[in-house]
């Protein structure tokens, strides 16, 4: 297996007097999709803003390709290379693919706008990640299928020479075809050795896509398991009770933590 991109060991997170994130390690592969699954308060999202540097985190520290950094802002993570979609995709309908895709990142030549340039590269990206869903790069997003606002959101973040992709339940509300073309953009993502942190309570979908899966229980990592040798039941179990037979959490950890 090749060396990890990106590193957590030991992450502690709290608010106030509650401990959300308890000693939490987390370790993303090139060319691999991960999956983080955990029930509603597991802590899943703040480990996310937290490697985002939306959170600070308690104690800790995140490595990347094996060196300590430090991240204080979203802006610390792209310059990594970490790049993240969120559910809401943070699209802006009134404009056209290549305008969002380079929102806030405009390419500028002799102060005007490149938009020759950044239509081209927009193109080749979407090209590259063989999407076919999309006829033109100058369609509106308001004029989108929900399948191909998630690719377009996808492409944007691999736009920017990503080593990281976070995605964040991206099959959500979405129809069986398009969510067909997701998981096929997911794969393609690690193929193409990005390494890929999916975020999902579709255990058909992180069973189908995922390389492995780290569960949170209540703030702790209940295990970390490859899919292979895994099945939706024990995973399903990590994720409600923290252990399922001799795997998990110790009995007294996890009862603690209820």
């Amino acid at each position: 297996m090749a060396d990890p991109i990106l590193e957590v060991r030991g992450l502690n997170k709290s608010f106030g007097p509650v401990h959300v994130l308890h000693d939490v390690d987390l370790t993303v592969y090139p060319g691999q999709v991960t999956a983080l699954v955990g029930d509603n308060g597991a802590g899943k999202s703040t480990l996310v803003k937290t490697i985002a540097g939306i959170n600070s985190l308690d104690s800790g520290e995140i490595l990347f390709e094996g060196a300590p950094v430090t991240i204080s802002d979203p802006s610390d993570a792209a310059k990594l290379g970490i790049e993240f979609v969120y559910q809401d995709l943070a699209l802006a309908d009134n404009l056209d693919i290549t305008q969002n895709m380079f929102l806030g990142r405009e390419i500028r030549r002799f102060g005007f706008m490149a938009d020759g340039e950044m239509e081209r590269k927009a193109r080749e990206t979407l090209t590259g990640l063989s999407v076919r869903t999309v006829s033109s790069v100058r369609q509106v997003v308001a004029n989108l299928s929900g399948g191909q606002r998630q690719t377009v959101a996808i492409a944007k973040a691999v736009l920017w020479n990503s080593r990281i992709v976070f995605l964040d339940e991206p099959t959500a509300a979405l129809g069986v075809a398009q969510t067909r073309q997701v998981l096929d953009l997911v794969r393609r993502l690690a193929d193409q050795g990005l390494g890929v942190l999916l975020i999902s309570h579709n255990m058909n979908d992180v069973m189908e896509v995922a390389d492995r899966v780290v569960a949170l229980y209540l703030g702790r990592v209940a295990a970390e398991v490859e899919t292979k040798n895994s099945s939706v039941t024990e995973i399903v179990e990590l994720i409600t009770t923290g252990r399922s037979g001799n795997l998990g959490l110790a009995p007294a950890t996890a009862n603690e933590s209820i």
